[in-house]
């Protein structure tokens, strides 16, 4: 059996700088892949089928059963794999959950296959498949542009320890799509946000949790109105600052010490929330 982990990750910036003609919108983000891990295994089979243990996923829904689509066009239809997933990425969580298992499932049956595609092969294939999922081809920490296709590795952010939290609220697909669509121009940003950031990781100095940004923080209180007491909570329980992930509705606070982490994880679980405790990688 072929296992290979999927990771998370977090937007430790998120600028949107226009509206492209093509419809999509240029964005510029600062991507941090985090321990926060999904587990696929892979198996020789019969066609392709997919098992998975966490309630409410779809392989239909998810962009994995494209993912094997286009790689048994390489590979030809002979091909077949038992694919299972351990989930632990909450579903629509603003975390890259589906994009990063649908990397693991290429990388997966290349391996699983024989297929020897290089890199830039699954490049291309990805092109097809969404924004995130070239991000995932990097990992670690990475600059992110045009509607997430260019990928620019940065050098590794400082450990950090996060604390996620996922609040109680209803989250219907086209969650990412809609809250593009609810972008006005005065919450366009000129890119120097993450600018800032790419140079203090750059230079391996002066980060500072104030850096983090999050357009879609502008409008995630209409369509989360949970979030709003939430934050508010966070605050009050101890978080030092707290941010969307993505698209949301996740939410999360980052620590320098792992101690001050796990205490405030403790005191998330208490409050009976739904949290996880995780590190940068």
């Amino acid at each position: 059996m072929l296992t290979i982990r999927a990771p998370a990750k977090l937007n430790l910036t998120l600028e949107v700088l226009e509206k492209r003609p093509d419809g999509f919108h240029e964005m510029r983000s600062v991507l941090q892949a985090i321990d926060l891990y999904d587990t696929l295994h892979f198996e020789s089979g019969r066609g392709v089928s997919f098992q998975c243990d966490m309630e409410g996923w779809s392989a239909e829904e998810s962009l994995v059963s494209k993912a094997a689509s286009l790689m048994q066009e390489v590979a030809g239809d002979s091909q077949g794999a038992v694919i299972t997933i351990e989930k632990r990425i909450p579903l629509m969580s603003g975390l890259g959950g589906d994009s990063s298992d649908t990397v693991a499932v290429l990388r997966g049956l290349n391996k699983l296959w024989g297929l020897g595609l290089p890199k830039e092969k699954l490049l291309e294939l990805a092109a097809q498949l969404g924004s995130d999922v070239f991000f995932f081809l990097h990992g670690g920490t990475a600059l992110v542009e045009g509607r997430g296709e260019k990928v620019t590795p940065l050098p590794s952010l400082p450990k950090m320890w996060v604390v996620i939290i996922v609040p109680d609220v209803p989250v219907k697909a086209g969650k990412t799509a809609r809250m593009y669509a609810g972008l006005k121009d005065s919450y366009y940003t000129d890119g120097n946000i993450t600018e800032k950031l790419v140079t203090v990781l750059k230079e391996g100095k002066g980060f500072r949790l104030s850096m983090l940004f999050n357009v879609f923080e502008n409008i995630a209180s209409g369509d989360f109105d949970v979030r709003r007491v939430y934050v508010e909570h966070l605050i009050k329980l101890g978080a030092p600052h707290v941010h969307l992930a993505g698209s949301g509705p996740t939410l999360f606070t980052m620590f320098k010490d792992k101690e001050k982490a796990g205490e405030f994880y403790t005191r998330c679980r208490n409050q009976g929330m739904k949290a996880y405790l995780a590190a940068t990688i």
